[in-house]
């Protein structure tokens, strides 16, 4: 019997997308992790305002924290408005964050923020990957392949 698919995430509504994130590093293995926001934090990304592009997540006392991402003051929101790039506590199972560490620690690898969006439910979710740094000369084969990827697919075009 054929191996089943593993299941995409449930995205409805992208907030914020971290596309640098995939040329700067190996995305290993991605999660998907609930955020804990206050009430205007939730209407900011309602409204489509977010960075996550100098972002990312760091494993403390067995909590995993989305650290520097920006989700700006709601504009309407009164004394109560939250702090724009306060850490905000990523919600996983225990396994992962133990999956995490292990990784982070042993294997030196970091957490990355892929995208901020809103699931079916209208939860906000983050896509967090484990990822390895690259350098220079990886960042130029990654260059030399995808222009090549262009290239093939429009010499295919061409010739029918």
């Amino acid at each position: 019997m054929a191996r089943p698919k593993p299941e995409t995430f449930d995205k409805k509504k992208t907030v914020a997308e971290n596309r640098r994130a995939r040329y700067d590093y190996f995305i290993e293995d991605k999660f998907e992790a609930g955020l804990m926001l206050t009430g205007t934090e939730v209407k900011s990304l309602r409204a489509g305002e977010a960075t996550i592009a100098e972002s990312y997540a760091e494993v403390r006392g067995g909590e995993v924290w989305l650290v520097n991402a920006n989700v700006p003051e709601f504009s309407h929101g009164n004394r109560f408005n939250h702090e724009p790039r306060r850490p905000r506590k990523l919600l996983l199972n225990a396994r992962e964050i133990d999956k995490m560490t292990g990784a982070v620690e042993r294997k030196g690898m970091t957490l990355v923020p892929l995208s901020i969006y809103f699931n079916g439910r209208g939860r906000a979710k983050v896509e967090l990957a484990l990822a390895k740094g690259k350098n220079s000369a990886d960042k130029r084969q990654s260059t030399k392949d995808r222009d090549w990827q262009r290239d093939k697919a429009r010499l295919m075009r061409e010739r029918g």
